[in-house]
């Protein structure tokens, strides 16, 4: 149990200091990982996918074998990995930043700052497209910057937090992005699917139970999602951004132009199509889906210390069973 509320106090801390500090401005541990991981693959690339299984096996291992190393320090190494791990603030920072390039009418600027949230052309946007992209990767980053790191951080401490934003970092850089990583990405988006699973999910429960803020209602957020999610490509982007289209009333999905090519994504809820007003309320959803997850992650994190603790027991008691039945 104490286990359980020194990681629950880490989790708040480090919460806290995303709050108020964002992510690092230097030295940020995330892209010395990502310069480490592209440096390994000059050595382990091929295009096959066992050479990507062996990529993804040696560098999650090795970080969860640092989180494994670190974690008896109690709350301050739990605090640190939460702050390095969460990137909430820094996305509800751009998505307002690019909410007000927009209502000022500064499409330019709206489109210099697209990249930062995701990698779809931006040149070919007007104001809504640039929009509804920005809103389409708030949507799915809330679960993949905020709301997956504190699930994993609760269930499974500073391993979880280190190893889940390894395996994320990894499907960002090598996950399928193009023909070089067809095979070699393959373990990468594959691993980050598992991992997105139930954090995607709980995303979407946590969008239902605070969409009434936004004029929304969770029985309409959980029929869009049951209705809808199934026809995205990703099996967790689909599930968070079809809740985020039920409880801000709007339609996502469509044409959808990357720098490598045009998809035509399934369209995602029964409204109207996102307009630049919709974005500022989609930023805001996203934090307060921030907020409903800590306070989830606050609550599970010393119930899964006493499960460990009760696991720990029943196997003592089995052990010294069987040493008794042997003598």
């Amino acid at each position: 149990m104490r286990n359980g509320v020194s990681t629950a106090a880490g989790l708040l801390a480090g919460f806290a200091l995303d709050r108020l500090f964002g992510d690092p401005q230097r030295g940020h541990p995330v892209a010395g990982f990502g310069m480490l991981a592209a440096s390994l693959e000059t050595v382990t690339y091929a295009d096959r996918r066992r050479a990507g299984i062996v990529h993804e096996v040696v560098l999650v291992g090795a970080t969860v074998g640092v989180g494994l190393a670190v974690r008896c320090g109690g709350t301050l190494p739990m605090a640190l990995a939460t702050w390095t791990v969460l990137g909430g603030r820094s996305l509800a920072r751009t998505g307002y930043a690019m909410a007000d390039r927009l209502e000022s009418g500064d499409v330019a600027g709206a489109r210099a700052l697209l990249p930062a949230l995701c990698g779809r052309d931006p040149e070919v946007l007007d104001a809504d497209g640039l929009a509804r992209a920005a809103l389409e990767s708030i949507a799915e980053n809330t679960s993949d910057a905020a709301v997956a790191p504190l699930l994993w951080g609760a269930v499974a401490g500073v391993p979880g937090l280190l190893g889940y934003r390894a395996v994320n970092t990894l499907d960002a850089m090598i996950g399928y992005r193009n023909e070089r990583y067809r095979r070699f990405g393959w373990a990468a988006a594959r691993v980050d699917d598992v991992a997105n699973l139930l954090p995607a999910r709980v995303t979407g429960l946590l969008t239902a139970m605070v969409a009434p803020a936004f004029g929304g209602r969770p029985s309409e957020v959980v029929r869009t999602w049951r209705r809808d999610a199934g026809r995205h490509p990703s099996p967790n982007a689909g599930v968070v951004e079809a809740a985020t289209a039920g409880a801000l009333g709007i339609r996502l999905g469509g044409r959808t132009e990357y720098r490598h090519g045009v998809e035509q994504r399934p369209e995602l809820g029964d409204g109207r199509a996102p307009a630049v007003a919709d974005l500022r309320r989609a930023v805001r959803l996203s934090e307060q889906v921030q907020y409903a997850a800590l306070a989830a992650a606050v609550i599970l994190a010393p119930l899964c210390a006493i499960l460990r603790d009760r696991r720990r027991v029943r196997r003592g008691k089995a052990g010294n069973g069987r040493r008794a039945s042997a003598q």
